[in-house]
């Protein structure tokens, strides 16, 4: 009877082991603190020359600050030329007011555990932005709705390898457009606890984020401390629109960072070549980073690139591409130089579909991202279709892949565990190292897993229906929906939350333009 009751013992902590490996597990890595070497990609002569004419563009072209006379005084204050909307800025000047921007800073998440440095060797990553479209294998392509926005920060939540929760998953238009940003940043607060983005499609807007957020982490808290992370493009070739400056200024009086970023498709708003690009992405960055600078000096602020080239025949952006590589890898050089946090990079691609072209463009500009030193990455998963759908296969895709930047910036060990010489010794000639201590003790960490590629036997994934990697990755995502679990919150602050909502919703009419 003994050895019966001992063998049920046995047997049942077997089962809980079993039990415990098979169990769900919400992980989220820690944002990538890199040691892996970066990629110097052009020579100092070179990132001089580009410095120097980008230099040249603000004192002699100059930028356009439309519809924003705040801004237009502002510049006059500082020492530029304005003539009428043309803003002329001495050499030297944009530089210099730069200076007062962080060289890296915290986003406070509202879990503490999950705070993220952006800047200096750190990488973190973001899910998709902004397309108005979806995609899966069952519904196909369609317009966006609130529900696949809210299922896609629950992925994002349950994804371990995303550091952030992202802005504007997906644009969902069954909610007008006056009324959405309330719905998406009230999705982030409640359904994740990791750091998101703000709203940047009008200053109020960008304020109704910072009320928004002061209701989350306290008004006081703040104001000293950044808790969100907003996209501010510029509308290349050299403009600044009135929107997003107004966003800007919001974000920035508030001690909000902004990703301060050109949106350009080479050969359409910027020069066919890659030094040319780079100069005319330089001087944009420069001014509006000096302005953000005149509006709160040390405000924090990302030295954002975003570029595609062009398809000559068709018109269309083309991603993946190698001179959008050289471009980033040009852009990190810069933004280090000015001592900036730097943004580009994701799983961008051109792709109808999940398939093998969107695979290896995705791949080329990952990998670009890692070795180009990028510390931010906006559309780290999710991207097709040139930015115009979030996928739901494509996002667990992306997001297992993710796996692979993590372990290669840790880079390589070289310890007396790594150095492995009391393997090496107890293997000898002949023998396989399967059974040996070493393996033993590190096979569990050795190697990185993925949770979604299937490395069965032929036979063994023929029976279970020869399912290709779309069809896994529409498993994943059912899975991990079936399987999400929202993190808490303060009752009284999400009620205050919600109440804040609906009071400005009740506000204004709805409108869908």
């Amino acid at each position: 009877m003994a050895d019966r009751a001992a063998r049920r013992s046995r047997s049942g902590g077997g089962a809980a082991r079993r039990a415990e490996r098979t169990a769900f597990k919400i992980e989220t890595a820690p944002f990538i603190d890199r040691k892996s070497p970066l990629t110097e990609y052009l020579s100092e002569d070179t990132l001089a020359l580009i410095e120097k004419n980008a230099d040249t563009v603000l004192e002699d072209i100059g930028v356009n600050f439309v519809e924003n006379p705040g801004a237009l005084e502002l510049w006059k204050k500082a020492g530029a030329k304005v003539d009428g909307e043309r803003v002329r800025i001495p050499r030297g000047l944009a530089r210099e007011l730069c200076k007062t921007a962080p060289s890296q800073f915290t986003q406070h998440a509202r879990n503490p555990e999950k705070n993220v440095v952006i800047g200096g060797k750190t990488l973190v990553t973001a899910p998709v932005y902004g397309p108005p479209f979806v995609r899966d294998v069952d519904g196909g392509r369609r317009y966006a709705t609130m529900d696949d926005f809210t299922n896609f920060v629950k992925l994002a939540y349950m994804s371990k390898y995303l550091h952030h929760s992202g802005g504007t998953v997906c644009e969902p238009t069954d909610v007008p457009v006056n009324k959405r940003h309330l719905d998406m940043l009230l999705a982030h607060m409640l359904y994740s606890d990791k750091p998101f983005m703000g709203s940047v499609t009008e200053p109020s807007r960008a304020q109704d984020s910072v009320d928004m957020c002061e209701i989350l982490f306290g008004k006081d808290f703040i104001q000293e401390n950044t808790v969100m992370t907003s996209l501010i493009n510029i509308n290349s070739p050299l403009t600044f629109d009135g929107i997003m400056m107004g966003a800007l200024e919001v974000f920035a009086k508030n001690n909000q960072a902004s990703i301060v970023s050109p949106f350009i498709v080479g050969g359409a708003m910027a020069p066919v070549s890659v030094v040319g690009t780079l100069t005319q992405v330089l001087a944009e960055v420069m001014a509006g980073i000096a302005y953000s600078q005149l509006v709160r000096p040390g405000a924090p602020v990302i030295f954002g690139t975003f570029v595609s080239s062009i398809d000559m025949n068709s018109g269309a952006p083309t991603f993946g591409t190698p001179e959008a590589s050289q471009i980033l890898y040009g852009a990190g050089q810069l933004a280090r130089r000015m001592n900036l946090p730097f943004r580009s990079g994701g799983g961008l691609c051109g792709s109808k579909l999940p398939d093998a072209q969107a695979a290896y463009e995705s791949a080329n500009t990952l990998n670009a991202a890692l070795m180009g030193g990028v510390n931010f990455m906006l559309h780290s998963c999710g991207w097709l279709e040139g930015g115009l759908v979030s996928s739901y296969e494509k996002f667990v895709m992306d997001a297992d892949q993710l796996g692979t930047l993590q372990k290669l910036a840790a880079g390589v060990a070289d310890d007396e565990n790594a150095q492995a010489m009391d393997a090496i010794e107890e293997v000898g000639p002949s023998g396989h190292y399967l059974g040996c201590a070493h393996t033993q003790n590190n096979y569990a960490q050795a190697f990185w897993r993925t949770e979604l590629f299937d490395y069965k036997p032929f036979e063994t994934w023929f029976e279970e229906g020869a399912r290709d990697t779309q069809t896994l990755a529409a498993e994943r995502v059912k899975y991990l929906l079936a399987n999400y679990q929202q993190p808490q919150i303060d009752p009284a602050i999400r009620a205050a939350l919600e109440a804040y909502v609906a009071e400005k919703k009740a506000s204004v009419p709805d409108a869908f333009i």
